[in-house]
């Protein structure tokens, strides 16, 4: 029978939001790594914020061990609060665990936050 475990971000600070602190792959903040298990299964939800004046670009790399694979773009709006970046999707472990990172067009304006639901088998 299979488990579900609700956890925060793995590169959370006890469940905050993580400050994107990038502008390009080379410099992108690590949110999350998925697990390394083959029968683990994480469904990624994540929120960003952005506290700037000024609308920003938001660069999500899902699911790469290299960091430039299956980019998601959002443009996260200025000053309006949480908004859904990362509905649901699935990460599967296996051996090279997944990651999930961030980079923006502004450094230091954009928090990620949010959390997953771990299903074992």
């Amino acid at each position: 029978m299979a488990t579900f475990t609700k956890t925060i971000l793995s590169q959370s600070d006890d469940g905050r939001g993580r400050l994107i602190t990038g502008t390009n792959s080379a410099g992108a903040a690590s949110i999350h790594t998925a697990s390394s298990t083959v029968t683990t299964i994480d469904e990624v939800w994540m929120y960003a914020q952005n506290q700037s004046a000024a609308d920003v670009k938001l660069t999500i790399e899902y699911g790469s061990n290299s960091g430039t694979a299956d980019p998601i773009e959002v443009t996260v709006v200025a000053e309006s609060g949480l908004m859904l970046i990362i509905p649901g999707l699935i990460l599967k472990g296996n051996s090279s665990p997944k990651t999930i990172s961030g980079f923006a067009g502004t450094i230091n304006v954009i928090s990620v936050f949010g959390y997953v639901n771990r299903i074992t088998a």
